[in-house]
């Protein structure tokens, strides 16, 4: 006798199926998660772009560890629609929105200005801010956008920090990486890329300066307990990617990304790595290096290039008006 079973049954059967191996693949492929519990009782945090995706996951995650944690935001009603949300969740109310716009230097140096003004120490900075493959745009002070927030702003933040980092050590910077800087060239004829604009170029170059500073600063830090990683969280699902052809045209959105959806981490996952970078106590004291999956990665050659790193920070130091060599 031959079993028959109904098409409705045999077709919910399989979307049932279908949507439990979708979640399976999900949290496979998203990575380890940080199980650290470590008490943050007195420690402060300042955290850029923390209103939304994975800044809003590691400030939620940090707010659960008693940490007081600054939000570094440009839009001030969303990052404190967020931080009533967190500390409702968390029950910590030392969580606080600061106004930070990473393309614009006078807002960096009002904010940090502030930042001294209210707090005395600071044990972690995460540099989280970014946007990406956007069209062709400046930062008030004319820089290229990618190369100005995801790069400059925070090499300026950082330098104008270094002073209370390096009287709270043990510290931490942690610099928000992505892979790509590996295909990333610095143009050192035209480094705001005026005369050949390529948005995933600019975004590879801006991300590859990230991890060149890293480096270069960890050098420089030797000695004063401070250190500085750089990580790539992996490809998430956040609003960075809004500017990226799956999401603005319409066949790819409705059509494609729900397949690829199982492939592309949720915030919570991408702000794992950023929590092993900023918390794991195996890293007290590791600094300069590239982090993927909680592991360290051999860096390419241009981030090692030491003449490289030189005319970088030169080129940078004159773009943000600092003297720090």
């Amino acid at each position: 006798m031959r079993l028959i079973i109904p098409k409705p049954l045999l077709y919910g059967s399989i979307a049932v199926t279908t949507v439990g191996v979708s979640y399976l693949t999900k949290d496979y492929l998203g990575g380890p998660k940080y199980n650290g519990q470590e008490d943050l009782t007195g420690k402060v945090v300042i955290v850029t772009g923390a209103n939304s995706g994975i800044g809003r996951e590691v400030t939620s995650e940090l707010a659960k560890r008693n940490a007081k944690v600054i939000m570094a935001c440009r839009d001030m009603a969303k990052c404190e629609t967020e931080r009533r949300n967190i500390v409702l969740d968390t029950k910590n109310k030392y969580i606080y929105c600061r106004t930070c716009d990473l393309a614009s230097q006078e807002s960096i140096r009002k904010f940090v200005t502030q930042f001294k003004k209210e707090f005395n120490h600071l044990n972690i900075l995460i540099n989280n801010a970014g946007v990406m493959r956007c069209s062709k745009s400046h930062t008030k002070e004319g820089i290229e956008m990618q190369l100005g927030v995801n790069y400059m702003g925070h090499f300026l933040l950082t330098n104008l920090l270094l002073d209370v980092l390096k009287a709270s050590a043990p510290s931490r910077i942690v610099n928000l990486a992505s892979a790509t800087y590996r295909s990333g060239k610095i143009n050192m004829k035209d480094l705001n890329l005026e005369n050949d604009y390529d948005s995933g170029r600019a975004y590879s170059q801006s991300k590859l300066a990230i991890v060149i500073f890293t480096r270069d600063l960890a050098d420089k830090l030797k000695g004063t307990n401070v250190t500085v990683n750089a990580v790539h969280p992996g490809i998430v699902d956040t609003n960075i990617i809004r500017h990226m052809y799956a999401y603005t045209n319409f066949f790819m959105r409705i059509f494609v990304k729900p397949f690829a959806w199982p492939f592309i981490k949720a915030p919570w996952q991408g702000a794992q790595a950023v929590l092993y970078a900023a918390l794991e106590p195996s890293l007290t004291d590791v600094s300069g290096c590239y982090l993927a999956n909680n592991e360290t990665k051999e860096l390419s050659e241009d981030a090692k290039n030491d003449d490289l790193a030189k005319w970088l920070c030169k080129v940078s130091e004159k773009w943000t008006k600092l003297n720090i060599s």
